[in-house]
């Protein structure tokens, strides 16, 4: 077991289920593609760089259990599992990233015991480099927290959205570590409770000062003052938006009402610059996550219900993207 990852390969793929915290810490190991589909669409794995080590290990993993000894048959497999992987959760690139990186490598491959083992050493790879690339990004974002400030996040963006460390909660570890008292209001993130269930769990976990409060609380915590930045992750940023948890874009007006730095802390692999937020699909979840909480109907039988995961906030709203290359301010530009 490693408990300082979410996803990781031990003779077997295994990763935390997230669906159980905070109650339970449970370790799931994934046999086959069948498992890791389901695991993504019921989110026992989520957020966008756990999601891209997923989609890596998918394909490492398809070839491992694979009979084919043809290197062109096996080839062609893989691209039909990528496929299946990819739209198990379709707003966020990282899956998408992971899936092709990984083909790439198998598709150089000349024989089919190449591929397998050159697929599973790119998985342990990006798994690897995930680590280093948050504690990077981290380092960048630290410099823009004071000692003393009082953080807003939204959803979870910790270690549990990716192999280890974290991104914006990435961000509040490397400015503790640097010897800086930083406070976090986390929120509940309705309707899956990621905040409560999650955020909560990992800054307790890790002795980091946290007040759990509900999403719509948070205009009115920073009219008093109580919160002097916002920082969230990104499941995908496009040219001319920011894709997260549905609910960030409330924030990030009630941000630039209240003249608070709105920071978003993601990946490069989270860009896509090639697109513009009108082009990208909003995955729409199961009406049951809003009308039910275990066994306890909370609307009527019936009831129409709109679900999305995700919301775009624009970009001009946002006041710095930090990044593992550094800090980037809107507009974005082809340097970046």
């Amino acid at each position: 077991m490693n408990e300082d990852k979410t996803i990781w390969w031990d003779d077997g793929l295994f990763m935390i289920d997230q669906t159980k915290l905070p109650v339970n810490f449970e370790i799931i190991n994934i046999k086959s593609i069948r498992d890791l589909v389901g695991a993504i669409k019921s989110l026992k794995i989520r957020g966008a760089p756990a999601l891209g080590a997923a989609g890596a290990y998918g394909i490492a993993l398809a070839a491992s259990l694979s009979k084919n000894n043809n290197v062109y048959e096996l080839q062609q497999e893989l691209e039909i599992v990528g496929d299946t992987i990819k739209v198990a959760r379709p707003t966020a690139v990282n899956l998408s990233w992971g899936v092709d990186r990984i083909l790439k490598v198998a598709m150089n491959a000349e024989t089919a015991e190449e591929i397998k083992e050159a697929t599973m050493r790119a998985a342990f790879d990006i798994a690897e480099e995930d680590i280093r690339i948050n504690k990077a990004l981290s380092r960048y974002g630290a410099k823009l927290l004071e000692n003393g400030d009082n953080i807003l996040t939204h959803c979870n963006a910790g270690r549990l959205a990716c192999v280890g460390w974290g991104t914006a909660l990435g961000v509040v570890r490397s400015a503790i570590e640097s010897g800086k008292k930083i406070h976090v209001y986390a929120c509940e993130t309705r309707p899956l409770n990621q905040g409560s269930r999650l955020t909560a769990w990992e800054l307790i976990q890790d002795d980091i000062p946290v007040t759990l409060i509900c999403e719509s609380s948070s205009g009115s915590l920073m009219r008093k003052g109580l919160i002097n930045k916002v920082i969230v992750g990104a499941d995908r940023i496009t040219k001319n938006a920011v894709f997260n948890k549905i609910g960030t874009y409330n924030h990030a007006i009630l941000a630039k009402a209240h003249m608070i730095p709105f920071y978003v802390a993601a990946p490069l692999s989270s860009f896509d610059l090639q697109h513009e937020e009108a082009a990208i699909e909003v995955e729409e979840r199961d009406a049951s996550e809003l009308c039910i909480i275990g066994d306890v109907r909370l609307a009527p039988e019936g009831i129409d219900v709109y679900n999305p995961a995700f919301d775009a906030t624009p970009i001009e709203l946002v006041t710095a993207l930090i990044t593992e290359r550094g800090i980037f301010r809107p507009p974005l530009t082809p340097a970046i």
